[in-house]
């Protein structure tokens, strides 16, 4: 026993917590707090990703429990999505059984590392008995008029002829045979998230819980602009170009318009013109290219005149329409009134295709101005701008926006960048729309009772085509549900970020076959106290999650407006510099380190090596220490007991008495302030692990008080119990302390014994570090001046110089200042 036999011990213990329902809850009188990291993809295997996140979380878990609170702390499976499908094409496998598999494996991996996880709230987003609920929400959307269906581009692939997410879009290629992957124009359905702009945006400032990159993010995201909406009568036609500009202060200096490319209008303009061949060939180039790529500045600006003028609604002057490859038809209206005076791109796509620059704001202190290679985009006054002429821009900005309305072509507004959320997937292995198209009533929604609509067995996986979904009659016949006469089912399936929306409100009744899950213990539980996870899901999933929350509080079935109440997003895991990944060779495997050294050692590791928000650069070393530092814990609970050290009696109460008690009672202190206040476990680990050298030292003294080496001990067991649980249940079971440790109560410092007698202070000549003294806390700031001017050390240096002041801090410092 003189090793810590980690195997055997983590087996034995993580049995018992299974067998003793150790971490099963339910809503009691006792004060709650809701711990969730977010749930992962059953991919198969856990990663050191993984350890790091649940680890953390779960010491936040075990140490409120140990502090009296009810905590609720489950875990479940973001089971949907592509991976799966791709599984079923590759090896045949039904995407279902490769899910579930995984499932198994990755539980088993989570079990050994003793999280105190209460599996009987489980969810895994791929059950019927989840999706029925997600199927049942997205009908409550439809009927508040938050789910509708429109013609959206998407990216496809033409040989695979199927719709490809962004992601499986690399390098403007099809990942799965390479080939190029164009724009389509495909009717999707969507949620109107943008209804809840205004409220997502001015709750960000109550979210004091969260890192504050993180609200800056989603505030960025969400994008408010406030400007003018401005109609621009086309030559010659009864159609008007409506666009939104911040800037309706620079109006006459409006140059040119440009459409986006796949703005309707464009094919419209060009049909059978001399213009339609070019027009075509960008078009056809820009079906290539991602959006990010078409808006990044270092994209050289293309585009094409396509015959066509708009009128300026204030200056009456004529202005060619333009297509270029730097406006996109997703946001804001698709056109964009040209100034390329004061928009830098705008500046090099009039340099490029010989377009006419009007400043029509200078600098203040310039006479003579001209526009260069920059655009001027600072405040100064109007030129070129009629009456507005000599006007600030800023009071020129509310003259225009009122003549805009006078005129009645324009309009003060505010425009979010925000854009309806596409929720449409053409896949399989997803939740299915519960929509049923007829011929006479269009697009009804599944009744209640017909929920879910499950996903078909009889399916092709042939990953070529749209859904898999129309392979399966047996899937598409349905009858209408308000005539009753034949129609077809939806073969979209939803985007899985739908499924991780609401998935914290089922944990709190995930059992509940009635309805999503019971108001009152929503009610009870939410909002999540404390979430965990990646800083990559900092806009979508968290702001759908947002959304999701506050459109379910509007529709009554919750209290809650706001679904986290803190949020950790925890820094990435590094080894060599790189971040881990198969690609770069540099991948640690959780599996092999807990077979090595065991899941404390593992745990402790992640913990330890870097506070959680910042990146954890991998040591094997940091690894063999911590282990080390496990096995020294083991030994001297051993040793104590073994060779009767609890039972020894001092005779007198020693300076190393009181030393311990106060590093006892210190370290308490540093621990609970460093897990409760500031996540700060790796100081609190360092906390612990300097107390352990200090009753190694105190039990190697003459005479020791067992009682008191019982207590620093018991102490270390209880304060390190939430970071490395299993070690600590054996040791406290050995100590005969009784029961498990993870059920007892969180210690509490006495303010008396971290009150030292004696003080170490720092004397200072200058400002410079000159000597150190002891002294009994508590005497004066005369006493402390003169024991620090008779110094042998300190006379040295100010003989024969005159004192100019002494600065005292109490028990701390002396600075004498001398010329």
């Amino acid at each position: 026993m003189a090793n810590y036999p980690f195997k055997e011990v983590e087996t034995k213990w993580q049995k018992y917590w299974a067998d003793n329902d150790a971490y099963k809850v339910s809503e009691s009188n006792k004060p709650k707090y809701y711990m969730l990291e977010m749930f992962p993809y059953p991919s198969g295997k856990i990663h050191m990703g993984h350890v790091r996140n649940y680890s953390i979380g779960d010491v936040v878990a075990r140490f409120k429990k140990m502090q009296g609170f009810n905590v609720l702390h489950p875990m479940g499976w973001d089971a949907f999505g592509l991976p799966a499908e791709n599984a079923a094409i590759k090896h045949g496998i039904h995407p279902d059984i490769w899910t579930k598999k995984n499932i198994e494996e990755m539980k088993q991996q989570l079990n050994t590392l003793g999280l105190s996880y209460d599996w009987e709230r489980e969810v895994s987003t791929c059950s019927e008995d989840y999706y029925k609920w997600t199927q049942w929400l997205f009908i409550e959307f439809y009927k508040k008029g938050l789910a509708y269906k429109k013609e959206s581009r998407v990216n496809w692939c033409t040989s695979c002829e199927t719709v490809l997410a962004n992601e499986q879009v690399i390098g403007g290629l099809c990942e799965r045979c390479d080939s190029k992957v164009i724009k389509k124009m495909l009717n999707q359905w969507f949620f109107k998230i943008t209804d809840y702009a205004e409220e997502l945006l001015k709750d960000i400032e109550d979210l004091d819980g969260w890192p504050e990159k993180v609200k800056i993010m989603q505030s960025n995201w969400i994008g408010k602009s406030t400007g003018a909406e401005i109609d621009f009568p086309i030559d010659n036609s009864d159609k008007v170009l409506k666009v939104f500009t911040t800037r309706p202060d620079t109006i006459f200096g409006a140059t040119y318009m440009v459409l986006a490319p796949e703005h309707p209008y464009v094919e419209e303009m060009v049909k059978g013109t001399e213009y339609e061949e070019r027009v075509n060939e960008i078009i056809a180039k820009l079906q290539h290219m991602s959006d990010i790529e078409r808006t990044s500045t270092d994209m050289e600006k293309e585009g094409a005149f396509i015959g066509q003028y708009c009128i300026n609604p204030i200056s009456g002057k004529k202005i060619p329409i333009y297509i270029a490859n730097y406006v996109l038809i997703d946001y804001g209206t698709g056109a964009i009134m040209a100034v390329p005076g004061h928009d830098q791109r705008d500046l090099e796509f009039a340099r490029k295709y010989n377009i006419e620059v009007i400043p029509v704001i200078k600098p203040e202190a310039e006479e003579e101005f001209e526009i260069k290679n920059e655009a001027f985009a600072k405040d100064g006054i109007m030129i070129n701008s009629g009456k507005f002429n000599g006007l600030k821009n800023d009071a020129a900005y509310g003259e225009i926006c009122k003549l805009l309305e006078e005129k009645q072509v324009g309009k003060k507004t505010t425009s979010y960048r925000l854009r309806d959320w596409l929720l449409s997937r053409q896949r399989y292995w997803g939740t299915p729309i519960p929509i049923i198209y007829c011929d006479d009533c269009g697009s009804v929604p599944v009744d209640e009772k017909d929920l879910p609509v499950t996903l078909p067995t009889d399916i092709k996986f042939t990953g070529t085509g749209l859904s898999p979904l129309t392979t399966s009659e047996s899937f598409l016949h349905a009858k209408c549900p308000k005539c009753g006469k034949e129609g077809r089912r939806e073969t979209d399936t939803m985007d899985t970020f739908v499924d991780s929306s609401w998935y914290f409100l089922r944990y709190t009744d995930s059992k509940n076959s009635n309805k999503p899950f019971d108001k009152a213990n929503a009610d009870y539980w939410m909002k999540v106290d404390q979430y965990i996870g990646g800083v990559e899901h900092a806009i979508l999933h968290l702001l759908y999650a947002r959304f999701f929350t506050k459109v379910i509080n509007d529709l009554g079935l919750t209290t809650v407006n706001e679904p986290f109440e803190n949020l950790l997003t925890q820094g990435m895991l590094l080894k060599d510099g790189a971040k881990m990944s198969k690609s770069k060779g540099n991948v640690v495997s959780p599996e092999e380190i807990i077979e090595k050294y065991g899941a404390d050692t593992a745990r402790l590791f992640v913990l330890f090596a870097a506070p959680p928000e910042r990146d954890l650069e991998w040591s094997d070393q940091g690894v063999e220490g911590c282990f080390r530092f496990l096995n020294r814990v083991w030994r001297i609970v051993i040793e104590a007991k073994e060779n009767n050290l609890y039972n020894k009696k001092a005779s007198v109460e020693s300076k190393n008495h009181k030393d311990l008690k106060y590093n006892i009672h210190y370290t308490i202190k540093r621990v609970t302030e460093d897990i409760e206040e500031r996540f700060n476990f790796n100081t609190a680990i360092s906390a612990i692990m300097e107390l352990v050298n200090e009753l190694y030292k105190y039990k190697e003294n003459d005479e020791i008080d067992g009682e008191l080496l019982r207590e620093g001990i018991n102490t270390v067991i209880v304060l390190l119990a939430p970071f490395a649980p299993h070690i600590v249940e054996e040791l406290w079971s050995y100590s005969l302390e009784g029961g498990s440790v993870h059920q007892v109560s969180w210690p509490k410092y006495q303010k008396q014994a971290i009150v030292k007698d004696e003080a170490e202070v720092v004397i200072q000549v200058n400002g410079k570090l000159k000597d150190k003294i002891i002294i009994p806390t508590g005497i004066s700031k005369e006493e402390l001046e003169a024991i620090a001017l008779s110094s042998d050390k300190i006379k040295g240096f100010i003989e024969g110089k005159k004192i100019i002041k002494v600065i005292t801090v109490p028990n701390k410092l002396v600075n004498i200042v001398v010329k």
